[in-house]
Order: C-alpha cells, then structure tokens, then sequence
C-alpha cells in the first residue's frame, strides 16, 4: 500500500507549468502569469479563486521557476514580527546578496489591517515580491494600496477536462503518484469524480486516494474501484457555497436576479443550491418577500401576500417542509408579471424630502385636534371624498412647492394596466 506520509493531493501539487493543467486563462502558454513565470520577471501578484483551483501550486510553481530568495508564510499563524523578520533577512546582503524576496502568503485575507500595512512600504519598494493567495474577494478583504501595486488574477473552478487530466496523471505518476500500483477503475468513475467534485481537484485527489486506502486486492492482483466504492468516499456532494463568504453573495444575488427575469427553472436551481450549502431558511424567505414587492410590485399585488404568508410558513414548519413553501413562493415571484413602479416613486420621493424644499402640510388636510387649532383654519376647506362621485372630489393633496410633482407611474403589465387606466382618468380630473 501507500507508504508515503503526505496525503496525495499534497504530493500531487505541480513542480513546473508543464505539470499544471487547467487555468488556461491566466497560465496558457503566452498568457500574462505564464510570460512572468517564464522570465522569472514576478511582480507583487495575488491569486483569488476558490479551494483546489491550483493557487498554492502556482505559488510552488514560481518558487521552483524563481532565482530569487522564496519565503512563505500562512497568515492563520503568521504575524508582524515574521514579516519583520524576512525583511531583516532581505535586507542582509549576506544573507540575501539579490536584496529581494519573494514572499508567498497563504491566506492573506485572514491577516488584520496592521499586518497588511506592515508589508506595504517593503512591498512598494520592492524589497518585497508578494505573492498572495485567498479564497475571499481580495477587493473586500485586502487592503487597497495591496491591490493597487499587485496584479490581481482570478482562479476559475477547474473544467471537468482538467480534474480528469489531474487523475490520470496521479494514477500514472509512479515518483509521488499511485503509479506504482495495480488499479482498475470502472469507466465511468472519472467522469463521475470529475463532476462530482464541483472543480476542486483536492476533493477529486483526496476521493481517490481513500478508495485506494480502504481497497484490498481482488483475485487479479488488483485494486478494483466501481461507483458504489467512490460515491462512499465521496459522501456529499461539495457544493461550492460558502453561507458566510461571497458564495453566498454570488447565490443570492443570481437567485434574485432569476426571479427578477422570470426565470422559474435558474430561480429553484439557486435556491437548491442555497438550502444544499446551508443557508437560513428565513433567510431566504425574506428576500423572496422583497422581490415580490421591489420587482413584482404593483402588476401582482398578491405576490406579497403570498411570500409573507410563505415566510410564516416556513417559520412555522422549518426544514425539510420548508423547502416546498419556499419553492412555491419564489417560482410565484419568478412567473409574475414585473413592476418596480412602487420601488421608484418611493426612492424619487425619499430624494425629493432629503434634497429639496418640499414645504408644509397644506392647511386643509391638517387635523384639527382642538378649538384653537381649528380657529387658525386646520382643516379648513377639507372634502371629504365619500361625499363625491366616484368617491374622487378635486383638491390637491402635495404641498404648493410639490404641486404637479408625479412620483408613480404604472406599467403596461399584469393587474396594473388596469390602475394605469384609472390613474390617467383620475390625474385628467
């Protein structure tokens, strides 16, 4: 069996670009990353993509490829004086005659405002090369005068093509690989840990090497691996969500935006997604109760009725039931006809009061509460709308500064077409 001590995906982390597959955007041959690779011409570099897209392994790439002096740090254990003392070191012309270093930094969004500062003049002055890795939005989490002297490149999650490319390699690999082994893996395992591993090619590495572990030899001398075997090792599925990073950001926000274009069948697949990966229930039900009433709005009033109703629901039962209301609720917003006229007119109007002199409430709409007031003309002049045709009387509502200001104005879809109608009958009187 394996004897070596360090799990496979360790082992199995590329030395040089050839030994890279995937990313091809960034590090295809004659792309940018590739070219400074080549040259050995790094510059201050950060890495942003998700678990097991190769960011490390291009950090090892460039410290194989590199002449100059290579330091790393993991900023879950790193700090202050570790910075302090690589730059003492680089500064050493014993110790490091080049006078630079390139530092890798893993992590680099877990470190703190002052321990990014603390790289910042080394980095500027290029005592520093760095080279950070990070799961989260650098534009969020590292500091901007960071981003602004390095170049940022994003990391996808790995085409179905490379992870197999990644398998076969390590299956044939006899140096750190499982080469030295007799498999046999049925032929629709790759294709099945390719897909399953949602583009993370440690998932893919570590599923495998646990069927190899847990294995023994069948009668052919040979460690067999079917599909019950991996889908064992596998367990569940890794989504690639995370319910407190910017997964759950990029879900939600293509979740709402599905709704909003009255596309049911992406809106139920984000929210699979979200209830998959572990988000709040009552979370989710919240912003279904505001794309009813922002994007459904007026054209189905009903929608929000129906969405708070569903978020009680869903308060009421919690999961698993609650999947089935929210599915209801989001495909009812999804299928509505749209209008976000109420959205407008409040913002329009909300802009108005904090911008402009928008006056007093005029005197015949105030409600006089006592003698006095009424002496000095409250509710002077005020008609009573019931008391009129069609419950409508002529008499203005806005303050004289506001007078002839419109801030709702209807669409063409669903219910109101028919308040559209209305309103131009009504606004003509």
């Amino acid at each position: 069996m394996i004897e070596k001590k360090e799990p496979l995906a360790y082992r199995m982390k590329p030395r040089t670009l050839e030994e890279f597959f995937g990313q091809e955007h960034i590090v295809g041959e004659g792309k940018l990353l590739y070219r400074m690779i080549k040259a050995d011409r790094i510059s201050s570099i950060i890495l942003y993509g998700p678990p097991g897209t190769g960011k490390t392994s291009i950090a090892r790439v460039i410290a194989n490829a590199t002449k100059a002096h290579f330091e790393k740090l993991n900023a879950v254990t790193a700090g202050v004086a570790d910075i302090k003392r690589i730059v003492s070191d680089t500064e050493s012309l014993i110790l490091n005659p080049n006078g630079k270093t390139l530092l890798f930094i893993d992590e680099i969004h877990r470190f703190n405002k002052a321990q990014q500062d603390a790289l910042l003049p080394f980095v500027e002055n290029g005592t520093i090369i760095l080279v950070g890795a990070t799961t989260e939005n650098p534009y969020f989490e590292v500091n901007k005068a960071l981003i602004s002297r390095s170049s940022v490149f994003m990391l996808k999650p790995l085409e179905k093509e490379s992870i197999i490319n990644i398998i076969n390699h390590t299956l044939k690999d006899k140096e750190r690989g499982l080469g030295t082994l007799d498999i046999d893996i049925e032929e629709n395992v790759l294709d099945f840990l390719s897909e399953i591993c949602e583009g993370d090619a440690r998932v893919a590495l570590n599923a495998l090497e646990l069927a190899v572990l847990t294995s023994s030899l069948n009668e052919n001398g040979k460690f067999y691996i079917d599909m019950d075997l991996i889908q064992e090792c596998v367990g569940k599925k890794a989504v690639r969500f995370d319910k407190s990073g910017e997964g759950h950001y990029d879900n939600i926000s293509a979740f709402i935006k599905s709704m909003r274009g009255s596309d049911p069948d992406a809106t139920v697949f984000y929210l699979a997604r979200a209830l998959y990966g572990g988000e709040d229930p009552m979370f989710l039900a919240r912003r279904i109760i505001i794309c009813a009433s922002e994007d459904v709005g007026m054209a189905y009033p009903m929608a929000l009725q129906i969405a708070v109703s569903a978020a009680q629901a869903v308060h009421m039962l919690g999961m698993p039931e609650a999947r089935i209301i929210l599915s209801q609720a989001a495909v009812v917003v999804a299928t509505s006809p749209k209008s976000n006229s109420s959205y407008v007119a409040i913002n329009k109007a909300l802009s108005d009061v904090e911008n402009k002199r928008t006056g007093e409430v005029p005197m015949h709409l105030r409600n006089a509460v006592s003698k006095g007031m009424k002496d000095m003309g409250y509710g002077k002049g005020y008609k009573y709308a019931h008391d009129y045709p069609g419950n409508i009387v002529e008499q203005e509502y806005l303050p004289d500064e506001m007078r002839g200001t419109i801030y709702y104005n209807p669409s063409d879809n669903g219910y109101e077409a028919k308040i559209k109608d209305w309103l131009k009958r009504r606004r003509e009187k």
